[in-house]
Parts: structure tokens; sequence; C-alpha cells
């Protein structure tokens, strides 16, 4: 009897284990309670081109996608300017999402997998210690692994017991509240920044961003408590009197959506189981984009999943997967949550004293989603002594730095000590001193 591998959800991630794992011969089919050609938000992505070459899937037709724009970003008070200059090395593609999962299932269809739409999935189906399918409206799927990419709040991860020590939820601050549209263009108005993002607007800990295109102005409002559409007009409205390009009518969006800014879960396996993107929080936590890292985790997965020629797919078989995870990307990214935490602890008055006073300079703020270290945010300049002058100047804003860096140190060390082979005891004692570094 074949091995059968279950993908339990359409995410990125689970699509491109899929193709990779398809390819080198394996069972492979995609249950997604979408329609083919309701796949993704209406909406746009900032991603890495470089992960499709990594995933096998080549890149996309050039009239899918353009260059991203660098941002210009603004704290509360809006007076000072920070804007990013890119390299050229580093630039990230800007694709419409329907356009990315295309291109994603095209590339999973020639490989071999096998999609089954119109399956909404409700829950885990466990048979003592292992996962061995998924409960769907359609009725019960049973598998010899199943691959979690339902997302944040993945039903299936939800259902896990809790003695799995899998965390099946998210905290407060874990998760962005994302509202998005595309409102028509006041095309007699003139942008001053084509892609202008607000940090903590009027105050409220949250981002919001006003992308000026050629057809269309772009409208996110993210926070970290749940909001209605009320609320986003009012927000829209705010927006508007101070970007004149941003029209009245949405043309396109108007979409809520729950994306996680944490840092990776801190057990991704147990038997006849693995998360991968959302599913496990693979998000840069600062900026919430995802796909790359999703493309770059299935990559490693799929290696690991082929490399099992037992097909035991237990957590002792599959930990390479999390081991190599952390090590590429989950020791970087996890620090980066701490980086984020420390900014939803700033007043209003400090983010504008540290834009005021340059300690965040364009350097700083040039992160992308090929960011996958803390150090990707930090940078030694001649003017770092009067920086760091300021911040001493300013004791509260000095002990939350100071705070941050001392979580920082200890995230670091905790991710460079994860157990190279698993021993359940060990692993699951190394998880708890990474979850507790988050509380």
């Amino acid at each position: 009897m074949s091995t059968k591998i279950i993908v339990a959800g359409g995410g990125h991630g689970g699509i491109a284990a899929a193709a990779l794992m398809a390819k080198s011969g394996l069972d492979v089919t995609v249950y997604e309670k979408n329609s083919a050609d309701n796949m993704g938000y209406d909406w746009t992505d900032i991603f890495d081109p470089d992960s499709l070459e990594l995933i096998g899937a080549g890149m996309p037709d050039e009239d899918l996608f353009e260059n991203k724009t660098d941002m210009t970003f603004y704290s509360t008070n809006e007076k000072i300017a920070i804007n990013q200059d890119v390299p050229p090395s580093e630039l990230e593609i800007k694709m419409e999402r329907r356009d990315i999962y295309k291109h994603i299932i095209d590339y999973a269809l020639k490989s071999g997998v096998k999609f089954q739409y119109g399956h909404k999935i409700n829950a885990p189906i466990i048979d003592g210690t292992r996962v061995v399918g998924i409960k769907t409206d359609k009725g019960d799927i049973y598998g010899d692994l199943i691959i979690d990419a339902c997302g944040c709040e993945s039903p299936v991860r939800r259902g896990l017991p809790k003695n799995w020590h899998i965390q099946n939820t998210t905290r407060k601050n874990e998760k962005f509240y994302v509202y998005r549209a595309f409102y028509n263009k006041n095309d007699d108005a003139i942008a001053d920044d084509k892609y202008k993002v607000c940090l903590l607007p009027e105050g409220i800990t949250g981002i919001g961003w006003v992308a000026s295109e050629e057809e269309y102005t772009d409208l996110l409002v993210g926070r970290f408590e749940p909001f209605d559409i009320n609320e986003a007009n009012r927000t829209a409205d705010y927006f508007r009197a101070k970007n004149p390009t941003l029209g009245e009518n949405i043309v396109r969006g108007g979409d809520f959506v729950q994306i996680p800014v944490r840092q990776p879960l801190s057990l991704m396996v147990c038997d006849g189981y693995a998360a991968i993107g959302d599913s496990a929080f693979m998000t840069v936590p600062i900026i919430g984009s995802g796909i790359a890292n999703s493309f770059r985790a299935a990559k490693i997965l799929a290696d690991t999943v082929i490399e099992d020629k037992s097909g035991e797919f237990s957590a002792k078989t599959l930990w390479n997967y999390q081991y190599n995870f952390y090590k590429k990307l989950g020791s970087g990214l996890a620090p980066l949550a701490i980086v984020k935490r420390l900014l939803t602890k700033l007043e209003p008055q400090q983010l504008d004293y540290i834009f005021e006073k340059g300690i965040l300079t364009a350097k700083e703020m040039t992160i992308t989603a090929k960011s996958t270290s803390f150090m990707d945010f930090f940078h030694f300049s001649p003017d770092l002594p009067t920086r760091g002058l300021s911040i001493i100047k300013d004791k509260d804003l000095l002990s939350k730095m100071l705070w941050a860096g001392k979580k920082m140190a200890e995230v670091v060390t905790v991710c460079a000590k994860i157990p190279r082979k698993y021993e359940k005891a060990k692993v699951i004692s190394w998880a708890w001193k990474y979850d507790q570094l988050f509380r």
C-alpha cells in the first residue's frame, strides 16, 4: 500500500511542500475549503522571488509582477519621515495573491499533486498519540502524514490534545487584525509618498498604510484588537483627510483577516503531524510577511519527509524538519518577536521621540520579507553613540530598550540549544523554556 500524505488546507507552504513530495513519487492530496478560482484574498502580496526558485516553481510571467516600491515610515505625529532604501540585491516583488496561488497550484498539479476543493476542515482525527486524519464536512479522511497548512487559527492544531505541548491558540498581541481595501484614486490629487506607512496612528497600537497606485489607492489598517467595519470606515476617513489620493469608493478588497505576528511555534511536529506556514507562525513578526518563509520551510519539510524511507512519520523522524527550520530561519525570526513586543510597549510620544532623534534610521526600517534574522534590524554607524545618548536621556525608553535587549539575548541562547535529536523529555523541556520567554 502506498504512503498517503494529506495537506490540510491550501496554505502556500503546504502546496509547495506537496509539489516537492509528489515529484519524488509520494501520493499527496491537498484538501481545501475554497474553490480553485477563489484561493487567496483579493489583494497584492510582497515577497522574496528567490523562494520560488528554491521550491522549483520558477518565476511567473513578467507581466504578473513588479518590483516593490520602497516604503516611507512615519510615527504618530507624522512630522519625520524615514525612507527605505532597499538594495537591488534584496528587492522583493509585488504580485496578486490569486496569481501567486495559480502559479504554485499549476506547479503542484504538474508535479502530481491532487486537489480536493470544497472540503471544510473541522478537526484532526487522533488515534492514541498519533494524528491519523482530518474531519471535514464531507466526512473523515485518513492518511499516513497530515501536514497542517490551515492557517493562523488552524482547526487541526487547535484540536490537538494539550498534553502534546503544541500551542493551540495565539496569545494577546500575537496576531494582527487587518482590514484592507482598495479605493478609487483621486486623480487630481498628488501623493507626497507613494507607499506611506504610519506606526501607532492616532496613538492606537498598530499600523496603517496608504499606497497610491496607478489605478487605485491601497489602504491597510492593522491592530492587535478586533475592530468592525464602522471603525474601519472611520479610520479610512482619518487617513483620507491626510492623504488626498484616497477616494471614498471601494473598487476591490474590503477584507478582514488575521495575520500571525509572533515567534514560530515551539513544537511543529508530533506523530503523524507537521505544521507549516501560518499554522506554525512563520511570518516575519514585525511586518507579517510569511509567503517566502513558508516556501523555504516547504523545502525543509519535503526533504525530511522524502528522507524518511520507513514511512514512519513520527515525531522522531519529523524532528529534522523543525531542527533545520530553527537553524536556518526560526532562530533569526524568534528574536524579532521581541522587537515587535517592544513596539507594542512604546507610548506614541516615545515613538515620535525615536523618529525625531534619529534613533531609528533608514537602515533599521529597510527590513524586508527577505529578512530572516534579528540582525537584519540592527546596523552600526558612526552616529551610534549619539543615538545611544538620546535613548539614555529617556529613562523609561531606556528601560524598555534594555528589557528588549535582555529578552533577545535569552531567545538567541535558547534557540541555539534546540535539541539535535528527538528525545521527548528534552524536546518538551526546550519548548517550555522557549515559550516562557514570550509570556
